[in-house]
């Protein structure tokens, strides 16, 4: 072990004067020993439970375990509450939110006495946040995901969390289904503690933690309510205290090859589009250079490998059954940084190199994949100069290539009061286009995008159209859906100048979404664009519209990109 430096810890516990009695003695009243302020490691236990957010309703429960491994290792944890974003209830939207808890992260980890952190995240903005906060100060940080659900059970078959709601809910629309069977369905499809068992966001993201080597091995895939959760979690209390004497920061793991591991795993595993917003806000955090086009060319040709819902059948119960992460590394061997570090000491290839896998029906190798090309594509054009992404292993292939009549909603207010009315005209063969879903224009960037079919195509049969906007969908939403338009209508992008009827062109292979409009005429159109008065004026949401970037650049906040390190030198008395 390398010769231990004075901890940062020691600059409150160790002081002799005033200041150090008020640090100690204030404490003192949880009953905290004399050997609590010796030098030992103070570790950090950063805890976005709330049961507000459901998904995360279980974590003061694996709060306890990390607790134990950090007292074996010879450190002393210190557990703190953030802001918990819990994607299901927040409104309008959590990732309005996500910039905000990581300022809480950010502050809370930097303004107290703590070594080393553990951050415990599972719903889909807990991970970014807390990533992108720790990132900022730059400790050595270990980040833990809560697990995701067991299996949904409806009706002798499997259903998964968040896809369920999209196929059901247009179901009932199409007359296909009752409420009551929709209404039964509720708690058949949440039937346990832990976050989503599709490849959705949160799954995507804990699949991230582990391919960037901020996770232990198998930190992606264990449910929520299986007790090898909470032994992964007693051993990483162990791990922190050895990275706290190792000085394993942060920036020591999230180097520049991780994020590109983190890419192509992030298309083999049929991830969520959500995580290219978040990764590229945790690079900007630490200096990282990470761009769009990163995104497309690394991870576009990389083949299927899990058959999870949305783009498959399985869930993330089978995938930790079938081998987990580690398994669909071992597969991806010529296309990682094989000697990336990660938190437990050990590279990403000695992690996975002799990863089994159990169920090539749900992971298969690189040879025998489930698609040829899954990973995000990344298309251009006038319709969206900086740039737009889709989720071809979601989308129907023989919309990939698509011209159609544009139908325009210019809020989602005003889709939801049109999209089933008899007299909209609209076919299967036209491109839905919504507006003012951006990080400025909604504000926050909703979930939105996958919007539903109108009725009337439902009841013909047809499943899918395209669809077109700046806002974002759920990583368990499935179709030929065009989001992150940029730059967003809010800001007089060329989306906010489209019209009813407008011919709109989609070629995923050829990377193009065109306006069929002269230049003349959108100059013309756009000398008559007024931005619209989104009514805040004041408080948090007016913060976040005045800075937050687009979302090409990851949606965060223009004045958090970097980070101030983890030095505080003045006092609080």
């Amino acid at each position: 072990m390398p010769e231990q430096k004075k901890l940062r810890s020691h600059d409150w516990f160790g002081k002799t004067d005033k200041m150090g009695f008020i640090y100690r003695s204030w404490m003192r009243n949880q009953g905290l020993p004399d050997h609590a302020f010796d030098g030992r490691p103070i570790i950090g236990i950063c805890n976005t439970w709330s049961e507000f957010t459901p998904c995360n309703a279980h974590f003061r429960e694996l709060a306890e375990y990390v607790k134990r491994g950090v007292y074996e290792a010879g450190g002393f944890p210190f557990e703190f509450p953030i802001m918990s974003l819990g994607e299901t209830l927040l409104k309008p939207t959590a990732m309005l939110f996500r910039n905000l808890a990581s300022m809480d992260a950010e502050e809370s980890i930097r303004g107290n006495p703590m070594d080393g952190v553990i951050l415990l995240c599972g719903c889909d903005k807990t991970t970014p946040s807390t990533m992108m906060g720790a990132a900022s100060v730059d400790l050595p940080t270990l980040v833990i995901s809560g697990g995701p659900m067991l299996n949904g059970k409806y009706r002798g078959e499997e259903i998964g969390s968040g896809t369920a709601v999209w196929q059901l809910s247009e179901n009932l629309r199409a007359g296909k289904i009752t409420q009551e069977e929709f209404f039964y369905a509720e708690s058949c499809q949440s039937r346990s503690r832990g976050h989503c068992m599709t490849m959705g966001t949160a799954s995507t993201m804990a699949c991230m933690v582990e391919s960037l080597g901020m996770g232990m091995p198998q930190n992606a895939a264990i449910p929520a309510v299986d007790s090898r959760r909470r032994t992964l979690s007693h051993m990483a209390g162990r791990r922190i205290v050895e990275m706290v004497h190792e000085d394993l920061k942060m920036s020591k793991v999230l180097t520049r090859e991780a994020f590109e591991n983190a890419i192509v795993t992030n298309a083999a595993i049929g991830g969520s589009t959500n995580a290219i917003i978040h990764l590229l806000a945790i690079a900007g955090r630490l200096g990282v250079e990470l761009n769009l086009d990163d995104f497309d060319r690394l991870g576009h040709n990389i083949p299927l490998l899990v058959n999870l819902m949305p783009s498959g059948k399985f869930l993330m119960e089978d995938f930790y059954y079938a081998g987990g992460l580690p398994a669909v590394l071992k597969e991806l061997k010529e296309h990682l940084h094989w000697d990336a570090m990660t938190v437990n000491g050990k590279t990403i290839g000695e992690n996975s190199e002799a990863a089994p896998c159990y169920n090539e029906e749900v992971i298969t190798s690189t040879d025998k994949a489930f698609k040829e090309r899954s990973g995000i594509a990344v298309i251009k054009g006038n319709l969206a100069e900086n740039g737009a992404v889709i989720k071809p292993s979601a989308a129907t292939p023989a919309l990939m290539k698509h011209r159609g009549r544009a139908v325009v909603f210019e809020t989602i207010e005003d889709y939801h009061a049109r999209i089933d009315d008899p007299e909209l005209d609209i076919d299967e063969t036209c491109v839905m286009v919504l507006k003012q879903v951006g990080p400025k224009g909604y504000p926050g960037m909703p979930e939105v995008g996958n919007l539903g079919l109108p009725k009337k195509v439902l009841e013909k049969g047809i499943e899918d159209m395209v669809r077109i906007s700046d806002g974002r969908m759920s990583g368990t939403a499935y179709g030929t859906v065009v989001l992150h338009v940029s730059p967003e209508s809010a800001v007089g992008g060329t989306l906010a100048l489209v019209q009813d009827g407008d011919i709109i062109e989609l070629d995923v292979e050829a990377r193009k979404l065109h306006l069929d409009v002269s230049d003349e005429e959108l100059d013309e159109r756009r000398k008559q664009w007024e931005a619209t008065n989104l009514g805040y004026g004041r408080g948090y949401a007016q913060l976040y519209i005045d800075h937050v970037q687009q979302a090409d650049l990851g949606a965060d906040f223009d004045f958090l990109r970097g980070g101030s390190g983890s030095e505080v030198p003045r006092d609080s008395h």
